[in-house]
């Protein structure tokens, strides 16, 4: 079997999906994509093309580090999201060539289903207590929530106060046990990350996600200090050195790579091992379509220390299309009592909508992240 040609689409909501086609008809899917840079990505992919056409594509490993280390300049978001996408799609050639789900390949699942998350609130949260009760009702035991709107380096306490109010509007709605993970998204630096890591704990969190960007990952354990909530970040890190430095340095009980932004299946599978050597939990970043929630799904059912896995249905950033538009399947996705069963089918699972891709490429997405600026005027992170 041999790689004959790559395709890439656009398609709403903010994806890019790589198909790679094999010279028997054996085809596999992956998601490769930066949101708000889907289109750098894609060319990424493109440029990539020409170092895999004739090469068997059972060759994962090998393929793997060609795309990453034959190139001087290496890591970082672009290129290895772009690798991130045909390494998914590679494994799902070979477990459709082979008939079994690409977590057989890995040594087979080590758990029968996986707890799922749900969002709530949006990217300024309001009325975060309502929409969580709903999920509640519809079978979920946890929400993610953002945090804050924008909060400069040192802001007032009013903005401390409505952070608190909103999550134990949740707490009182869904009661003592329903999982509340909040999400900082960055929004928050130092100063004002200690002082929200300290107040919220009377809330008993599932965990803080972000509370300082991972450029500040020395930042991580003096956070940590101040807090018994779990500290969860990873989304923004690409590979398995950047984990090392993290976990190194200490502080994060919890690690979120996204497996179309670090590397694909075959390095989150590594990531995961190391930190499950640093008894660091795993779950799964994963605000994508249905290609990237099937490859985390097949990672989670190796994974000793995966424990939840984020998905998009419902999410705020899905507009005009959704998860599972793009799946012809979508029963194998069906959640219940707040939990998913690992995909049945061979390779990632997923019967791919291609007719629809197809479709939705005629009229590429173009989105992009949103501007927001502080009251001075000072461009303000999101």
């Amino acid at each position: 079997m041999q790689i004959k040609k790559i395709n890439t689409f656009l398609v709403r909501p903010r994806w890019c999906m790589v198909e790679v086609l094999t010279d028997e008809g054996v085809s596999g899917w992956g998601e490769a994509v930066i949101e708000g840079k889907a289109a750098t990505v894609q060319a990424c992919v493109q440029e990539m093309e020409e170092y895999l056409i004739g090469k068997d594509p059972c060759k994962i490993e090998d393929i793997w580090n060609l795309l990453y280390r034959a190139a001087f300049y290496r890591g970082g978001p672009i290129v290895m999201s772009a690798i991130a996408g045909i390494d998914q799609a590679l494994w799902d050639i070979k477990g459709k060539k082979l008939g079994v789900p690409v977590y057989e390949l890995l040594g087979g699942a080590c758990r029968d289903k996986i707890k799922v998350y749900s969002w709530v609130g949006g990217d300024r949260p309001s009325d975060v207590a309502a929409a969580a009760k709903q999920k509640q009702e519809e079978g979920f035991s946890a929400v993610k929530m953002n945090a804050t709107e924008e909060l400069q380096i040192v802001d007032s306490y009013d903005k401390i106060d409505a952070v608190l109010e909103r999550v134990a509007s949740i707490r009182e709605a869904c009661g003592k046990y329903f999982g509340i993970a909040i999400d900082f998204h960055g929004r928050v630096h130092k100063p004002m990350a200690k002082i929200l890591a300290k107040k919220l704990e009377e809330f008993s969190p599932m965990f803080l996600e972000e509370p300082v960007l991972c450029e500040h990952m020395e930042e991580f354990a003096e956070i940590a200090r101040t807090t018994a909530i779990p500290i969860a970040t990873g989304e923004r890190l690409f590979s398995k050195y950047d984990f090392k430095r993290l976990l190194s340095a200490g502080g994060v009980s919890i690690i979120q790579p996204d497996l179309s932004h670090a590397g694909g299946i075959t390095e989150v599978r590594k990531i995961a091992a190391m930190a499950e050597a640093y008894d660091v939990a795993l779950a799964p970043h994963c605000p994508l379509g249905p290609i990237a929630l099937s490859a985390c799904l097949q990672v989670d059912a190796v994974s000793y220390n995966a424990f939840i896995q984020e998905q998009s249905i419902g999410i705020h950033y899905n507009v005009g299309k959704s998860v599972l538009d793009y799946v012809k399947n979508g029963e194998d996705f069906k959640f219940t009592d707040g939990y998913v069963n690992f995909p049945k089918k061979s390779g990632l699972g997923v019967e791919v909508n291609k007719a629809l891709i197809e479709e939705e490429n005629k009229t590429p997405h173009h989105w992009k992240n949103p501007v927001w600026r502080h009251k001075d005027g000072s461009i303000a992170e999101w």
